[in-house]
C-alpha cells in the first residue's frame, strides 16, 4: 500500500527508516509523519463498530474499491459485493486513533506500535500482528474529494438579489447579510444572483460590491463573484502584469490543475485580456522554469488512471540516470516526465525511485534544481503524491510568521472551496496539529475573518 501524501515537502515531518526495501510496508514506520493507512484486503475484521464520519446516504461514495473485507458491523446500507471498501477520502482511512473501527475494522494502533521495525500489534488480526507486505501492486483507489461548498437547496438568485440590495442601500452596510449568502451559495448560483440583480435593479453587483467593501474582504467577495475558470486567468495576468513576476502563483496554478482546467484558463486568458498566455510566460521568465510552464500550458498531460508499473520503473531510472546518476542534471528529462505523466503514474514513478536511488525524488529535485524550476517540479510531485497536503502546506505558509499573504490565502480558500477544501482541512490538522480555522481565526479579523471562517466551513 502507498503511503499518502509522501514523500514529505519542506515542512513536513520526517518519516524515519525510509525508503523501505524490497515490497512496500503495509504501515508507515513510526515517527511524527501523521498520515492515516489503510489496510489492504484479505483480513478478516472482527468485531463490530461504526465509523463516526460516514456519509448519510446509501451507496457511500467515495470509498474505494480495495475489496476483501467482509461487511460485517453495524454500517448500514454497507456494500455486500466484493466486501467492505477501506475510505479513502482524502487522507486515507481517517479512523480516530482510539475510536472503533469501521465495520468491524479494528481500531488505528499508537504510533509506538510500528516501532522496532517488527509487525505491530493489532487487536483482530491473527495473531495480533500484521502479515507480511503484499504481493504485488495494490488495485486501484478511487479518490473522493469535497468542497466545504455545495449548490445551496432552494436557490433563489431574485431573492438573494433583493437581499444583496438591501445590504448595501441608504447609509452603512450589512456586511453580515452579504457573507450569509456569499459563503452558502455555488460559484455557478453566484453568477445567476450576479444576472438577476442587473436585471431587476439595472445596475452592475460587481461595482455596487467594490464601492461598499474595501480591503481583504473586498478582494475576497470579489473573488467569490469570479468565475473559477476567469478568476485563474486573472490571477496569472495579475502576477505577471506590470513591474516584477510572481513566480509563486504561476506555479501553484499551471502545475495543479487538470488538462480541461488549464485549457479553458488559456482560452479564457485570450479571449478576456486579448493576450497569449504562452507569449507572456516567455516574456516574464525564462530558462528551464519558462520550458516547464510551457509544457504545463499544453493541457496535455496524459490522464489515464491505469498506471504501468513497468514504465515507472523505467521512468525512475531514467530521472536517476539524468540527475543522481550523472554529474550535472539533464534537466530535459525531468520535464519530459514531470510534464507528461499522469499523477497516478508520477505517483508510481516516485516510489520506484526511491526504491532505485534509496533517496526520495523531492530530494533529488533539491539536490539538482534550484530556484523556480525546482519549485515547480516539486509541486508537481506533491500534487501526484497528495494534492490536499500540497495546498495545505500553501495554505500554512501564507500565514506563518509576521504578517499574512492575502493573496494567497484568499486564492486558494477560494479555489478549493468546492472542489477539496474539506481533504484540504484535514490534511492541516494532521500536518500542524492545529486546524485551518484555528489558524485563519489568529491571523485575520472582522468581516474578512468572519467571510474565511464561513467558507471553510466552521
Amino acid at each position: 500500500m502507498s503511503y499518502p501524501g509522501y514523500p514529505p515537502s519542506d515542512g513536513y515531518p520526517a518519516f524515519p527508516g525510509y525508503p523501505p526495501t524490497g515490497q512496500e510496508s503495509v504501515y508507515p514506520p513510526a515517527g511524527q509523519y501523521p498520515y492515516p493507512t489503510t489496510v489492504p484486503g484479505g483480513f478478516p475484521p472482527s468485531g463490530g463498530g461504526t465509523f463516526p464520519a460516514a456519509p448519510p446516504n446509501a451507496g457511500f461514495p467515495g470509498y474505494s474499491a480495495l475489496g476483501g473485507y467482509p461487511a460485517s458491523g453495524s454500517f448500514p446500507g454497507a456494500p455486500q459485493a466484493g466486501g467492505m471498501p477501506p475510505y479513502s477520502g482524502g487522507p486515507g482511512f481517517a479512523v480516530p486513533p482510539t475510536g472503533p473501527g469501521f465495520g468491524g475494522y479494528p481500531q488505528q494502533p499508537p504510533a509506538q506500535s510500528y516501532a522496532g521495525g517488527g509487525p505491530a500489534q493489532i487487536p483482530g488480526f491473527p495473531g495480533g500482528q500484521v502479515p507480511s507486505p503484499m504481493p504485488g501492486p495494490p488495485a486501484a483507489v478511487v479518490q473522493y474529494t469535497q468542497g466545504t461548498i455545495q449548490a445551496a437547496p432552494n436557490f433563489d438568485a431574485g431573492r438573494d438579489a433583493e437581499i444583496l440590495r438591501k445590504a448595501m442601500k441608504g447609509f452603512g452596510t450589512d456586511e453580515q447579510a452579504i457573507i450569509n449568502v456569499v459563503a452558502n451559495r455555488s460559484n455557478d448560483q453566484r453568477q445567476k444572483i450576479k444576472a438577476a440583480f442587473k436585471t431587476m435593479y439595472g445596475k452592475d453587483l460587481i461595482k455596487d460590491l467594490k464601492s461598499e467593501l474595501s480591503g481583504n474582504v473586498e478582494e475576497l467577495i470579489l473573488a467569490l463573484f469570479m468565475p473559477s475558470t476567469y478568476y485563474d486567468a486573472w490571477s496569472l495576468r495579475h502576477a505577471m502584469k506590470g513591474a516584477g513576476t510572481q513566480e509563486s502563483v504561476l506555479i501553484e496554478i499551471l502545475c495543479t490543475r487538470t488538462n480541461q482546467e488549464i485549457r479553458e484558463i488559456v482560452n479564457c486568458y485570450k479571449s478576456e485580456f486579448g493576450r497569449d498566455i504562452e507569449e507572456d510566460i516567455r516574456s516574464d521568465t525564462s530558462g528551464h522554469f519558462e520550458r516547464l510552464l510551457i509544457s504545463m500550458c499544453q493541457g496535455n498531460r496524459d490522464e489515464n488512471q491505469t498506471v504501468d508499473y513497468q514504465k515507472a520503473q523505467e521512468d525512475a531510472q531514467r530521472l536517476y540516470q539524468a540527475g543522481e546518476g550523472k554529474l550535472g542534471t539533464d534537466e530535459s528529462c525531468f520535464n519530459m516526465v514531470l510534464a507528461s505523466r499522469s499523477f497516478p503514474q508520477l505517483k508510481a514513478t516516485v516510489e520506484a525511485y526511491s526504491r532505485i536511488a534509496n533517496r526520495d525524488l523531492l530530494s533529488s529535485i533539491d539536490r539538482e534544481f534550484s530556484g523556480n524550476v525546482e519549485r515547480g517540479l516539486k509541486t508537481i510531485v506533491q500534487c501526484a503524491l497528495n494534492r490536499p497536503a500540497f495546498f495545505a502546506e500553501r495554505l500554512y505558509y501564507s500565514m506563518k510568521g509576521a504578517g499574512t499573504d492575502d493573496s494567497t490565502l484568499i486564492r486558494i480558500v477560494v479555489t478549493r472551496s468546492e472542489i477539496d477544501l474539506v481533504q484540504i482541512k484535514q490534511m492541516f490538522t494532521q500536518m500542524y496539529q492545529k486546524t485551518l480555522a484555528t489558524m485563519i481565526a489568529s491571523d485575520t479579523s472582522g468581516d474578512y475573518r468572519q467571510l474565511l471562517l464561513a467558507i471553510v466551513g466552521q
